[in-house]
């Protein structure tokens, strides 16, 4: 019974970690604040996807699609929904989950006891799990945030937005998507 016990306890512990803070779990996407979702992005509403691809991807599809030559991929990306000329902006944001590890702070704490020793497990006290999120901003010239619930915009951009989502999770070659274009 003491050996059963002995297990589960040691068990338990071994799989122990507090989270410090967890990344958000984005289905589909959500329209939010920007300063709200992360620090240094606009006060703007903005639309947040959760990016599975590698560091850059999201650049390169946006500089492919709309043959931008590396020329203010990520800043003013030029584009027109039933003749009205619109901007994009987008951010590549990482939240990580940040978790406190119980078993290599517990080892520290025995080892410091028993035999005084300096902590051996200090990298291991913490782990980050990094996510990536695709942020976009929309405006033009008479809205500052197309986004936005008032937004005369916003029912015309949404589905836009949601077609380039798509579009960018679904293509792997993205020279395909100017011949779509």
């Amino acid at each position: 019974m003491r050996k059963s016990l002995l297990f589960v306890f040691v068990l338990g512990v071994s799989i122990s970690c507090i989270p410090l803070r967890i990344a958000p779990n984005i289905k589909d996407y959500k329209l939010t604040k920007g300063k709200r979702f992360k620090k240094g992005l606009p006060k703007k509403t903005v639309f947040v996807f959760e990016d599975p691809k590698e560091a850059n991807e999201f650049y390169n599809y946006i500089n492919t699609k709309f043959q931008l030559d590396d020329y203010f991929v990520d800043v003013e990306v030029p584009f027109q929904i039933d003749g009205t000329n619109y901007f994009l902006s987008f951010y590549e944001v990482e939240i990580p989950t940040k978790t406190i590890n119980l078993i290599p702070l517990a080892l520290d704490g025995i080892l410091n006891q028993a035999a005084d020793m300096d902590p051996v497990f200090d990298e291991l006290h913490t782990s980050r799990i990094g996510n990536w999120y695709i942020a976009i901003e929309v405006f033009n010239d008479q809205e500052q945030d197309c986004l936005s619930e008032g937004s005369v915009s916003r029912d015309v951009v949404l589905p836009y937005l949601r077609e380039l989502k798509s579009e960018y999770l679904a293509t792997s070659n993205y020279n395909e998507v100017v011949f779509k274009n």
